[in-house]
């Protein structure tokens, strides 16, 4: 089943689209995907073939995720998510740790944010936090992007801790992608629904956020990296905006 797949993967290749999802994901030497190999396969699709396979087991997952070629790497994140939603605790708990064994193949940050939240963050939600703090103090720039995203799984349950406390441990650090991700979860902590689908109850709950992710930058703004700070004010008010990006505040 696995040669099925790899080669129903090789099948549906675009050379030109991998040309521009190298370029996008920083492929080249002393970028951080430096060697990461695209087909050039676009995500529905990906599912899709998940879906497909989703009989495949760990053993062969970790072939798929040793892989140097990216879309494998996907589409194994995709069945792995797969997998844990519909297995019990204990399952749960084989994958993962799994996904924290592989932390070296989760290693572009659409890897990350796809597969983060769903299973280290959700199976975290009713238990210790610890590893999290382990990954955050990691050299590794995955696993701190691991770490903050997450808690994404923890915000939509309306439980900030963690990626306050997380953000904070991450206000230095000189990566890019970890100003992006940072920035990105402080946002959703403070986020108010604009969705016009969304009840009053919701609304009013989300609107009682942004104190909190108000509170946090307060204290914090001067000092955050300005692609940080971009991404936690994005959903502010063109005024208010620019009293943070300012030091007005």
């Amino acid at each position: 089943m696995l040669t099925k797949l790899k080669q129903e993967l090789q099948s549906l290749a675009n050379p030109e689209q991998a040309e521009v999802l190298q370029r996008f994901f920083k492929t080249g030497e002393g970028e951080y995907g430096e060697g990461d190999i695209f087909l050039g396969i676009k995500v529905p699709v990906q599912r899709k073939i998940a879906k497909k396979y989703s009989g495949l087991n760990l053993y062969k997952l970790q072939e798929l995720l040793d892989s140097k070629v990216h879309d494998h790497r996907s589409v194994a994140l995709f069945i792995l998510i797969d997998k844990y939603k519909k297995t019990d605790e204990e399952n749960k708990g084989n994958i993962f740790n799994f996904y924290l064994e592989n932390t070296r193949n989760i290693n572009n940050w659409d890897l990350v944010d796809l597969s983060a939240p769903h299973i280290v963050g959700n199976f975290l939600l009713d238990k210790k936090k610890d590893i999290l703090y382990e990954l955050v103090q990691s050299e590794n720039l995955w696993d701190k992007r691991i770490a903050i995203v997450s808690t994404y799984a923890f915000i939509k349950k309306e439980e900030f801790k963690e990626t306050l406390a997380i953000s904070e441990l991450l206000l230095k650090d000189e990566h890019d992608l970890i100003h992006k991700a940072v920035g990105w979860m402080l946002r959703e902590v403070g986020k108010a629904e604009e969705n016009s689908s969304t009840s009053s109850a919701e609304a009013s709950s989300n609107e009682r956020n942004k104190p909190i992710l108000e509170g946090f930058l307060k204290e914090h703004y001067k000092k955050m990296p300005r692609t940080m700070l971009r991404y936690a004010i994005e959903k502010f008010d063109e005024v208010k905006r620019k009293k943070y990006l300012k030091g007005k505040i």
